[in-house]
This record gives structure tokens, C-alpha cells and sequence, in this order.
């Protein structure tokens, strides 16, 4: 059962290929927005994951963040997500990610539950159609 007050917290170290520099969001060898969004988002994942029913996992569809500090290769970051509501598929998480100095960045994210069978034949579905239109 889902219920408010779950979370989950991602931990991992800013290596190179994490950086603005290396995926192309900046050009500096600082901690990129995007990995840490991706942090946020895997604790959001993961605080809801074992909660969900058989068959089923859950999509990203918004994200609303702020990063507030540059994290250098090397630093430790930890990424948190509390889920804050439940609407039927739709689940909305707090998010936040620190340093060893502070925090660096938070915000929300919003989640779906889906089947997943169902969610991969629909897409593999559209993709065959963009592929081949009548």
C-alpha cells in the first residue's frame, strides 16, 4: 500500500562522466543538472518500488528543480525523496539533493504507476506505426 511519508535516498560521487561537461549541459567539470535530476528521480523510484503491485513500476512525468550550488568531481551526493501525495496512479514527491556542504538542489516530481507489460506494447505499438504509416 502507498502511502504518504515514504522515501528512499540515492547516494553516489560526482565522476567525470557526471558532469556538465562530459553530457553537454555546460561546459564545466562541475556536477551536472541533469545527473542530479536523474538522482532525484531514482529515489522517487525506489521509495515506492516495493510497495507497487506485481507487473507493475512506475514513469517520470514531471520534474520542477532548482540547482542551487555546483558540486566538483569528487564530492558525495546524496539525492532524497519523500512521497508527499497519492492520486490514484499519480504520485508527487519532495525531492532534494545535498553535498558534503548543503544542500544543492530540490524541488518535485511527479510519478504514474503503470503496468509494465502494457506500457512496453503500447510503446513498441507507436513505434511500429511511425515506422511504417499508411
Amino acid at each position: 500500500m502507498l502511502e504518504k511519508g515514504l522515501s528512499a535516498t540515492v547516494h553516489l560521487t560526482v565522476t567525470a562522466d557526471k558532469t556538465a561537461l562530459e553530457i553537454g549541459s555546460g561546459d564545466l567539470a562541475v556536477f551536472a543538472t541533469p545527473a542530479m535530476l536523474a538522482a532525484m528521480e531514482n529515489a522517487a523510484m525506489l521509495a515506492v518500488a516495493d510497495r507497487l503491485p506485481q507487473g507493475s513500476t512506475t514513469v517520470g512525468s514531471e520534474i520542477s528543480a532548482s540547482h542551487i550550488k555546483p558540486s566538483p568531481v569528487g564530492a558525495a551526493i546524496t539525492a532524497t525523496a519523500v512521497l508527499t501525495q497519492v492520486e490514484e496512479r499519480k504520485l508527487t514527491f519532495n525531492v532534494g539533493a545535498s553535498d558534503n556542504e548543503g544542500i544543492i538542489g530540490e524541488g518535485t516530481h511527479v510519478r504514474f504507476i503503470v503496468d509494465r507489460e502494457r506500457f512496453m506494447a503500447r510503446l513498441t505499438k507507436n513505434n511500429q506505426n511511425i515506422q511504417n504509416p499508411k
